[in-house]
């Protein structure tokens, strides 16, 4: 690497935005095309989409775009107590007063001084330094001020050496959002194949029509096979010839399910099939494990567990207590500090959590899988937030979260859909695994890239490794 390297001050390069909330009472702002990033939005690198959306009025009443191509940082939120979310707008898309959208001056772009992706990387690189600037807010967030930020010295090398060192951080990047986008597509299969089970009973309603329509148990079980594949009568067929072995287990599955609805508490439910609690299906944990066999990679808090069922991340410092409670691989973590922000994870591993994060065990041997995917759903966020004590910080009532009412089908079923997506999980955390790995190398690497200690010629193998095709 070059030693010529440039210094300047961040604000002088750079041109910072804020965003805004479009008022929430008013219908006309929400629920169009407009993504909206906040806190919750920002899991990954690349910021496209969000669960809520504006419209345009929402967007000229009370919020701003950031254009394609600018970091988004997040300023406030308590997710700065253990990490900088910051990332790229891969689209234009409309932020929150939380974060700030930052842009190199054009002009110093025209003249290669610097570009946003380039600076994007610095921040990256220098996320420890950020975490200590994090100071503390009176309600429990974290805040960066943005003119200290501005203050920072940041030194460039020249243009041509700014380029390989994005291209190179990018490749390590777009692996990283590669699995992470494999990964929601594996927890999507999975919700889908719950909610057709065991919310909208669609084997059974087939079944049902099919019978209804005069045909027989047969044709019934066929129609249950069909709603259970989403296969036409000829695919079966074709299915039953060339994989006899496939075509047999789908059959068994449609076998599991009721050709008849009965009359419940909730309404019409199939046919064997109870209405019962959520104290039916799990017990909370009550082990615990000693702080000194915890590590930053086995502790679990509100702080390092993601919104928006994003799982968790490393978490930045561990307990002050001689002890805290522990699980293990296959429980089921949920944050009980503010339910609304949706925080939960199927456990891969064994650890400490704390006593603020709710740890859950099944009651029946196999079936983890199932009672996540029951309490993925957005009906027990809103039943956690309905029973919570607290109005500043909501928190879950425990005895209340046991009375959570539900559909329960027999164990046998629930089983069953627990076998049938448990690979999804396995799959996912062999991603996760590999994405950690990714960040680890990335995060060794950038600092010393950027401060000319190494140069990407040194990194050349490592880096052709990242072109393998994924195994999944």
């Amino acid at each position: 690497m070059s030693s010529k390297m440039a210094s300047y001050r961040l604000g002088d390069l750079t041109d910072w935005l804020s965003g805004g909330t479009p008022s929430k009472k008013n219908p006309e702002y929400w629920g169009d095309d407009i993504p909206w990033i906040s806190a919750s939005s920002m899991g990954g690198s690349r910021y496209s989409h969000s669960d809520l959306k504006i419209t345009k009025k929402g967007l000229d009443a009370g919020s701003r775009l950031a254009l394609e191509g600018s970091i988004l940082l997040l300023v406030r939120g308590s997710t700065l107590h253990n990490r900088i979310p910051v990332g790229i707008a891969e689209r234009d898309v409309a932020f929150n007063q939380d974060v700030k959208a930052i842009r190199v001056k054009p002009e110093l772009i025209a003249r290669e001084v610097t570009d946003e992706m380039y600076v994007y990387y610095w921040l990256k690189a220098n996320e420890q330094r950020l975490l200590e600037m994090v100071e503390h807010t009176g309600i429990g967030a974290g805040k960066l001020d943005t003119k200290r930020l501005q203050n920072l010295e940041i030194h460039l090398p020249p243009w041509p050496e700014q380029r390989q060192i994005v291209a190179s951080a990018t490749a390590i990047d777009e692996k990283e959002i590669l699995n992470s986008r494999i990964n929601q597509t594996l927890e999507q299969m999975a919700q889908a194949i719950f909610k057709s089970w065991f919310v909208d009973f669609e084997p059974v309603k087939a079944k049902i029509a099919a019978l209804e329509a005069g045909g027989s148990e047969e044709d019934a079980l066929l129609a249950a096979m069909q709603a259970i594949s989403g296969k036409g009568e000829a695919e079966l067929t074709t299915l039953q010839a060339e994989q006899p072995e496939q075509y047999a287990e789908l059959r068994a599955t449609a076998e599991l399910f009721p050709s008849a609805m009965q009359d419940s508490e909730l309404g019409e439910i199939p046919e064997g099939w109870i209405y019962g609690t959520l104290s039916d299906l799990a017990d909370f944990s009550s082990n615990r494990i000693s702080k000194d066999e915890l590590s930053l990679e086995t502790y679990i808090s509100t702080e390092n567990m993601l919104e928006n069922r994003k799982g968790v991340c490393t978490a930045s410092s561990l307990p002050s207590s001689a002890s805290v409670p522990s699980f293990e691989s296959g429980e089921i973590l949920i944050s009980n500090i503010r339910p609304y922000f949706k925080k939960i994870w199927l456990a891969n591993k064994s650890g400490g959590r704390s006593p603020d994060v709710l740890g859950f065990t099944c009651r029946h041997k196999g079936t983890n899988e199932y009672l996540f995917n029951l309490l993925y759903q957005d009906d027990f966020f809103e039943y956690m937030m309905l029973t919570s004590k607290g109005a500043k910080m909501p928190r879950g009532d425990k005895k209340a979260i046991m009375q959570f009412g539900s559909v329960i089908p027999p164990i046998g079923l629930m089983k069953y859909f627990s076998e049938r997506v448990k690979p999804f999980y396995v799959l996912a955390t062999s991603q996760t695994r590999e994405s950690e790995s990714l960040e680890s190398l990335r995060d060794t690497l950038l600092p010393k890239l950027l401060s000319g200690e190494l140069s990407v010629s040194n990194i050349e193998d490592q880096l052709a490794e990242l072109e393998e095709p994924a195994h999944v």
